[in-house]
């Protein structure tokens, strides 16, 4: 079956869509059929993956709307996966949305006719919490919350948190918590470690292993339109790659997830 995996923070600059892009790779380097899907306006995950936005004619907006099927907007990504891609007029989209009913469901909708196709799905949601997210949320089975590693950027995590919860109440109630990933991560300060042990406590959700490092790699790599698997051998790229193979045991085994101890990390 398909695996469907939101990944979801209202804050913007956690690696959210590094993170898309570079577990997706990850994922399809190991042998799994992989579709990425960019929900957010601004198109980040689109162009970081070497594709313009402005040059699209067809996209997730045309998709959520019913003007078009997933299958005839997916792009080819060098490394394996497939992308429903974004441009700026999924904004619009949004306020479209809104005046029709069912508008929460209308991305499930559009995934299921290509379910088949693919092992693993990840939603890359827009930074709020409106009618885009609301989608992700409800086509989702799982969300991933990628964390900055620094004072404050955990503020708000726990309004996510209660979408999360009126999603599981509303229109999704198989949405799982899969945790936090720590993201822009520096072992060597005793803050980072600090930050991670205070949401440990603050939320009880888990932290994901390994946490994600900070690394200029992945700007590099959203430069050269590729995730940072494709580049030399690097720290972020491992991280990712463990991230892939962590989720994977879990996912095909019900393996347990490997999980920071904040004690010493």
């Amino acid at each position: 079956m398909t695996f469907t995996l939101a990944v979801a923070n209202q804050k913007g600059g956690v690696a959210k869509t590094t993170t898309v892009a570079s577990l997706g790779a990850a994922l399809a380097a190991l042998g799994r059929r992989v579709l990425l899907v960019d929900l957010d306006p601004q198109a980040c995950l689109t162009f970081s993956l070497g594709h313009d936005p402005d040059g699209l004619t067809a996209s997730a907006h045309e998709v959520l709307l019913g003007d078009a099927t997933a299958a005839t907007v997916l792009l080819d990504v060098v490394e394996g996966p497939r992308l429903m891609p974004a441009t700026i007029d999924l904004a619009g989209a949004e306020a479209m949305l809104l005046m029709r009913p069912g508008r929460e469901y209308a991305l499930k909708r559009a995934l299921a006719t290509v379910a088949d196709d693919f092992d693993v799905v990840i939603i890359d949601c827009p930074p709020s919490l409106g009618v885009l997210t609301l989608n992700g949320l409800t086509a989702a089975d799982a969300v991933l919350v990628p964390l900055q590693c620094e004072t404050l950027a955990h503020r708000g995590v726990g309004q996510l948190l209660r979408t999360v919860a009126d999603v599981q109440a509303i229109t999704n109630p198989e949405l799982a918590m899969l945790g936090v990933l720590p993201t822009l991560y520096d072992s060597r300060t005793t803050h980072s470690r600090d930050v991670l042990a205070d949401v440990a406590d603050r939320y009880q959700l888990p932290l994901l292993s390994p946490p994600i490092p900070r690394t200029v790699r992945f700007a590099e790599a959203s430069a050269s339109g590729s995730s940072v698997l494709t580049g030399p051998r690097n720290k972020g790229a491992q991280a990712y790659r463990e991230l892939a193979e962590n989720l994977l045991a879990h996912w095909d085994d019900g393996a347990q997830l490997v999980t920071v101890d904040v004690a010493v990390s």
